[in-house]
């Protein structure tokens, strides 16, 4: 007779929120707990200050966030928005399926919090040649 065991279905979440160069490989991510305009401000906010004097172009899909009247951009950070329906066009999207595969698929961890560290540990441990090759797209032309 085959084993029976009780299973309550459930899911929990947590939110990376990132971003990274297809030019240098250089990336930058903040752990937050919830998706929605106040969140990405406050990353927006952090991203800011850690390019410092640099700007950046973010390519963003039309999440609801990401277009909100509401939403604040600083002054050294510009969005370019995809055509709906097309979040594969992302080059950070390739991160996302590559974290999905190699550090979240077909492992147990314990808590989510595990799981939260493992992804944190490979985006710190990860090299920007790395993260340039996983994120660069043919279809981006670079000034």
């Amino acid at each position: 007779m085959r084993q029976t065991v009780v299973v309550r279905p459930g899911y929990k979440n947590f939110y990376a929120y990132s971003a990274v160069s297809p030019v240098t490989g250089e990336a930058f991510s903040l752990f937050l707990p919830w998706v929605n305009t106040v969140m990405m401000n406050l990353y927006l906010k952090h991203l800011s200050q850690f390019l410092g004097d640099r700007s950046c172009i973010i390519v963003m899909d039309q999440a609801g966030w990401h277009v909100s009247v509401d939403l604040e951009l600083p002054s050294n950070i510009e969005v370019v928005h995809l055509p709906p329906y097309s979040p594969e066009l992302n080059p950070v999207e390739r991160l996302w399926q590559w974290l999905k595969r190699h550090i979240v698929r077909n492992r147990c961890y314990d808590n989510l919090d595990d799981m939260m560290k493992a992804v944190e540990d490979c985006l710190r441990s990860t090299s920007s040649s790395f993260f340039k090759s996983l994120c660069q797209c043919s279809y981006l032309h670079y000034k």
